[in-house]
């Protein structure tokens, strides 16, 4: 494993979630979730939950890390890894919309963090996404 990604490296981020997660607008679930990208050059991106009445609009933690990591850093980013943490204490994969807007800025065995019975669940982007769409873009 590279230094990038050491236990405690991952520890650390899914720290940062957890302390992004304070943050969220979520006034209709109370579901507040945070995310953390650990981009490959070393950058910590965070996001939270933006909650609408008309829950459709909602933004996910993990696509508001992914907008403003592009915003501060351009289109071409690539993320190792991503942790997701909420305040709840309850199971927090991304949800399919997120995996899939991960894996336009991600490679397939990226690690992805996540709270899971009881514990901190680390398994690639391509286990919790195994049929992606794919593309092949010049970077």
């Amino acid at each position: 494993m590279s230094d990038l990604l050491r236990a405690e490296r991952l520890e650390a981020l899914y720290a940062e979630a957890l302390k992004a997660a304070e943050n969220a607008y979520a006034p209709y679930s109370n579901f507040k979730v945070g995310a953390a990208l650990l981009l490959t050059d070393g950058q910590v991106v965070t996001g939270t939950n933006v909650e609408n009445v008309s829950y459709g609009l909602t933004v996910c933690a993990e696509r508001a890390a992914i907008a403003r990591a592009v915003v501060e850093s351009g289109p071409r980013i690539r993320v190792a890894a991503v942790a997701v943490a909420n305040l709840n204490g309850a199971a927090c994969p991304p949800c399919g919309m997120c995996r899939q807007v991960l894996k336009e800025f991600m490679d397939s065995d990226g690690d992805v963090l996540f709270p899971f019975d009881g514990a901190l669940k680390r398994v690639r982007l391509d286990e919790v996404l195994p049929f992606a769409f794919e593309a092949e873009l010049k970077r």
